[in-house]
């Protein structure tokens, strides 16, 4: 199971014109919103990346207003490539990573690969990827279990955290998840 003290969220990519083109990325953008809010209510830390972002632009607006720090920028596929962010990674000190964003074949594929490679417990959290053909996004997520990331979704994955239907963070959590 998925625990507050030793579980961080990476987001991949969720950046430019490119985001706009993903199957349903309206609700996709909707859930990883509600996922950065629910990390930040449970104190997770939370990576995120942008590739070559002077080709591609920005991580979106609305999503970028909700996280902490500055994204980490890389040019390979696989965020776990890019020595700073392998670092921060390690400095976290967190074994399980909840991992979102875009695309779910390529970027994001890659980063788990990695990230499973290195031993980290990886948990895709589907609601929450995309890639611009659905059937890219359902062959990528098949691979990665196949590989060991488990799978889950925003709203499991937050109350596995929470584990109790108590306390402020509860109440928090029910609020962004409504």
């Amino acid at each position: 199971m998925l625990n507050k003290d030793t579980t961080g969220l990476m987001i991949v990519d969720i950046q430019g014109k490119l985001s706009d083109l993903m199957h349903d990325s309206a609700a996709m953008f909707t859930q990883v919103q509600k996922l950065i809010k629910g990390a930040e209510v449970l104190g997770l830390p939370v990576i995120w990346m942008e590739q070559i972002p002077s080709k591609l632009g920005k991580t979106r607006p609305e999503i970028a207003a909700l996280l902490p720090g500055q994204p980490y920028e890389k040019h390979s596929f696989s965020g776990m490539q890019n020595t700073e962010i392998a670092k921060a990674v390690q400095h976290t000190r967190r074994k399980q990573w909840l991992v979102a964003g875009l695309e779910s074949h390529v970027c994001v594929y890659q980063t788990v690969c990695d990230l499973l490679r290195s031993q980290y417990e990886v948990h895709l959290v589907t609601d929450c990827v995309s890639s611009r053909v659905l059937t890219n996004k359902e062959l990528a997520i098949r691979k990665m279990e196949k590989l060991g990331a488990h799978l889950t979704s925003m709203e499991l994955a937050l109350f596995e955290l929470q584990r109790v239907a108590e306390g402020p963070e509860f109440k928090q959590l029910i609020q962004i998840i409504k």
